[in-house]
């Protein structure tokens, strides 16, 4: 666990599902089920994009949403984006690697480099955060350094909240709650790659804000891995 100074503060925001899930089913956008978010929500989601210096979600969420993350429903500037992509393999048409804000893609030291090349060629900012994989800790700190981010938040997928919440980076979670229940064994969940053998090893969270936002809950944790 880095010092919590080397590395920017970091707030996980999602929307769920009353069954904890991200999306319809496995492979499918987010897109789909955060159309029935409220209004006064999405203003919430985009003001949030606009307090933060840098926001962040995995290379496959970009294959499947191909999203902007950018700030559109209020007056603000829009975040960093940061996407790590370990083998640099982010599509070059993806939109985040487009003009509507700056951008941070995060490679391996394995990654081809004619890719490395491609991605830099659309403009946008590549760092080495590791050898095999981005490293995660090590990509908070050169967030810190040399992006001077401060805050950060994340809307990623189960695989990049897993690892972020693994090395222990995630110090606060806001939650949106959609009153729907998709089910499905393999359906996309908020964090994924958790196996636990006992309670012990369960990440604590402590409720600290609730309130409707148009017509959605909205919870709010502070994340206390082994603090008590």
């Amino acid at each position: 666990m880095i010092d919590p100074t080397d590395r920017p503060h970091v707030l996980m925001m999602s929307e769920i599902t009353a069954d904890g899930k991200l999306t319809l089913k496995k492979g499918a956008s987010s897109k789909i089920l955060m159309k029935y978010m409220s209004h006064e929500t999405e203003i919430l989601l985009h003001t949030t994009r606009a307090e933060y210096d840098a926001i962040m979600v995995g290379a496959n969420t970009i294959r499947i949403d191909n999203s902007f993350l950018t700030v559109r429903y209020v007056t603000g500037k829009s975040p960093l984006r940061v996407i790590p992509c370990s083998m640099g393999d982010i599509p070059l048409d993806a939109n985040v690697l487009g003009p509507d804000a700056p951008t941070v893609i995060a490679v391996a030291e394995a990654a081809p480099q004619d890719r490395v090349d491609a991605i830099k060629k659309k403009g946008v900012n590549v760092v080495v955060a590791g050898k095999k994989h981005v490293e995660l800790p090590l990509l908070m700190k050169i967030l810190r350094e040399k992006f001077g981010v401060k805050k950060l938040m994340i809307e990623g997928g189960p695989t990049l909240n897993w690892h972020m919440l693994h090395d222990r980076l995630v110090d606060e979670i806001r939650l949106i709650h959609l009153p729907f229940i998709v089910g499905g064994s393999d359906t996309p969940s908020l964090v994924g790659g958790m196996h636990i053998n006992d309670e012990n090893e369960m990440i604590r969270l402590t409720l600290k804000n609730y309130y409707l936002c148009g017509t959605n809950l909205v919870s709010e944790f502070d994340v206390l891995y082994g603090r008590e």
